[in-house]
């Protein structure tokens, strides 16, 4: 048993993978500096804005936004289809499907868990799916950095 979230789960213990080939495809998993990460970082920073990663700012919550934008208070998140169940791309293992169900549900439970403590924290919380357009989420996220700076028409920092 273990405590997750305020309420103690039981939790089984991780299933062996079932082939060489999948434990080789989930050894490769990045954990920060996706793809989609990279695209977005790169973007942002060529429109003058400047965030920090790999930082966990609320203090006793290790929980780390994937651009965190520490004067607007904003938290940006790209979320995985596969871990965070994206409702048009997510799937289900068939191997191990209970783990795995259970596994998958407690990722959305903390992400929810995370936007609460982030919000009741007074920081605003952007989260996106890893498929959806980065040019898209850069209007996204630069208006709503925007408008938490009191800058309207999102030109950035100022050099």
């Amino acid at each position: 048993m273990t405590e997750d979230f305020g309420v103690e789960v039981a939790t089984a213990p991780r299933p062996r993978p079932s082939s060489a080939a999948v434990q080789a495809r989930f050894s490769r998993q990045k954990v920060r500096d996706t793809a989609p990460e990279l695209a977005l970082r790169r973007l942002l920073h060529g429109r003058g804005l400047r965030y920090r990663i790999d930082v966990a700012p609320l203090p006793g919550l290790r929980r780390r936004p994937d651009l965190v934008f520490t004067r607007a208070r904003l938290a940006v998140f790209i979320d995985g289809c596969f871990w965070h169940r994206c409702p048009q791309h997510g799937t289900s293992p068939k191997n191990n499907a209970d783990w795995w169900r259970a596994k998958l549900d407690r990722n959305v439970q903390r992400d929810r868990d995370t936007d609460r403590n982030f919000t009741d924290a007074g920081w605003q919380v952007l989260r996106f799916w890893e498929h959806e357009t980065p040019d898209q989420v850069a209007d996204q996220v630069q208006d709503a950095w925007a408008r938490r700076r009191g800058d309207p028409e999102g030109r950035g920092q100022q050099r």
